[in-house]
């Protein structure tokens, strides 16, 4: 049993890394001041970030070598790889581009949603049937969405309708990174995982520049020191920080401290980019997170429930023998 020294470290972890997780949308959103190239950006965010995950996975390799267990297969590998695809690469294109259209504000409201998207998937596709928390919870969230997008589409216009697709089109893709993720992480391990996740989508980032994009990697100085501290304070400190928060606390725990990153987002906005935020803006942002907060800590409470009846219950005849 932790202590409740080690379990305020975890909380603290937690909330740094998700506040420095939020401050991704800042470091975007000064960059296009310079330069307004989400690809280019994003390729920049990956080459700097990329070698830190490269010598987490050699370490965790190392460490299994160690333990004594068997090397990874390659079918888990490839999972991996394809399941960072799809949440580091193809989740974050869609973002970095959204950034292009809506403000940072918006930007981390509509992508805090993802949760409900992982509902919903697992509605649809695996059969497990949403709750009428979850459902209550899902309402109250676009609601509030509905509001902070109307107030912002008068004056983005058709940018406001095409950056929220975007990036609802990110939300949605790493709503299935989180599905795929749980059913192969048990097999590698979280920092292994992890590695070989952002490797495969660091190097697709840099090729999609290289080949989908203007090809040129030319950028002015500040441009690459912003992209630099995306990749170090957004990217890789939070990955530790959420880490060691998870190795102190519940994963439940962990969700609901989460909470806090639109909020400084947000803060970050109005403050440094001169975002406006309205009466409106607060209604609907306070429904978001009421929503999403409540989903989480409904979910949680009903993986506990589940867990504490899966343990009182007898063994059946088939399991005793």
């Amino acid at each position: 049993m932790r202590s409740p020294f080690s379990r305020i470290v975890g909380y603290a972890c937690a909330a740094v890394g998700a506040a420095f997780f939020s401050t991704k949308a800042i470091f975007i959103k000064l960059a296009f001041q310079d330069q307004l190239d989400a690809a280019l950006f994003l390729a920049y965010r990956m080459i700097f970030a990329t070698p830190v995950f490269v010598a987490i996975g050699l370490w965790a390799y190392a460490r299994r070598r160690a333990n004594g267990e068997p090397p990874p297969d390659a079918a888990s590998i490839a999972w991996a790889a394809f399941i960072g695809l799809i949440g580091y690469y193809v989740a974050s294109a869609f973002d970095f581009a959204g950034l292009m259209y809506i403000s940072a504000s918006l930007e981390r409201l509509v992508l805090f949603t993802y949760p409900l998207f992982v509902m919903l998937i697992g509605a649809v596709l695996y059969h497990e049937a949403p709750s009428g928390f979850g459902i209550a919870a899902a309402v109250v969230t676009y609601i509030g969405l509905a509001i902070v997008f109307a107030v912002d589409l008068p004056q983005g216009g058709r940018n406001t309708a095409i950056g929220t697709a975007l990036v609802l089109g990110a939300a949605i893709s790493f709503a299935w990174h989180q599905i795929l993720a749980q059913r192969v992480i048990p097999r590698l391990g979280s920092a292994l995982f992890t590695s070989i996740a952002l490797t495969a989508a660091g190097i697709a980032c840099v090729l999609h520049q290289a080949i989908l994009g203007s090809g040129s990697f030319a950028a002015p100085p500040r441009f690459l020191w912003l992209a630099f501290g995306c990749a170090l304070v957004a990217t890789v400190l939070p990955t530790f920080l959420i880490n060691a928060g998870l190795a102190r606390v519940s994963p439940s725990a962990v969700s609901m401290i989460a909470t806090v990153s639109p909020v400084v987002t947000i803060g970050l906005a109005v403050s440094l980019l001169g975002e406006p935020f309205t009466l409106a803006d607060a209604v609907g942002s306070s429904l978001v997170l009421l929503g999403v907060g409540l989903f989480t800590w409904g979910d949680s409470r009903a993986r506990r429930t589940a867990a504490n009846r899966a343990g009182a219950d007898p063994p059946s005849k088939t399991s005793a023998r």
